[in-house]
């Protein structure tokens, strides 16, 4: 068996075109057990799982990325670099940053501001945007309101650290900007997307509110977000 990339011990055609991609491996295993049929596991390597199985009879790939962009740069690139991979979905969690933001609600990155200085080190003269691709977020968000979905859609905010000594002053700035929450990827994956000509967008389910300090326990998080990856699922088996 001939594998590609280092940290996906997969074979070409193992892999489908479409790839949701949780940070938590053990959300990649939910996801593909609950919602996919026919599933077949293709990556275990530092237990990072990730499956192949079918929606509605489209193939589709579930893909666990780890936390923050260092870790899910090292997955994305391998799947658009050896595995031809076409429409990448980050499915997360974030924490609110604005008071109308509420807790499950769905948000789409519509753009990801960022703390990383993963870009500052690619584009050395100018500030890139990382964006969402438009198609996949026009109907991703047209679902959800069919589906009558809490859903917000705007910027958000990739950071590199989860904890920080002091980050009021920023977060406080952030809010002031109009950014809707927070998380830890979404800006290198609409990079890398765009490096890739892939399509790419961000869909987070609220699972705690800096404003509020109201938060969900892990076991929720793992498990209680179907209505998130059923949006998912449902626009990309209809493109």
């Amino acid at each position: 068996m001939f594998i590609l990339s280092t940290h996906i011990n997969a074979k070409i055609g193992d892999i489908a075109e479409i790839v949701l991609l949780p940070g938590d491996p053990m959300r990649a295993k939910y996801i593909a057990e609950t919602f996919l049929d026919d599933v077949k596991c293709y990556n275990t390597v530092r237990g990072m799982f990730g499956y192949t199985g079918y929606f509605k009879g489209k193939r589709i790939s579930v893909q666990g990325t780890g936390m923050g962009m260092p870790s899910l740069s090292i997955y994305v690139n391998e799947l658009l670099r050896f595995y031809d991979a076409k429409v990448l979905v980050r499915v997360g969690s974030c924490g609110a940053m604005l008071p109308h933001v509420k807790i499950r609600d769905i948000i789409l990155a519509q753009a990801a501001s960022s703390t990383s200085n993963m870009n500052n080190r690619r584009f050395s003269e100018v500030t890139f945007a990382p964006i969402a691709d438009f198609d996949l977020l026009y109907r991703t968000y047209n679902k959800a309101v069919e589906k009558e979905y809490p859903v917000h859609v705007g910027n958000i905010l990739s950071e590199d650290s989860f904890y920080d000594d002091d980050n009021s002053g920023r977060n406080h700035k952030m809010t002031e900007y109009g950014v809707l929450a927070v998380e830890m990827e979404a800006a290198e994956l609409y990079t890398l997307a765009a490096r890739y000509h892939a399509k790419a967008l961000c869909v987070l389910t609220v699972s705690d509110s800096i404003v509020t300090s109201e938060e969900t326990s892990a076991e929720e998080r793992e498990k209680t977000f179907n209505e998130m990856i059923t949006l998912v699922l449902e626009t990309v088996t209809e493109a």
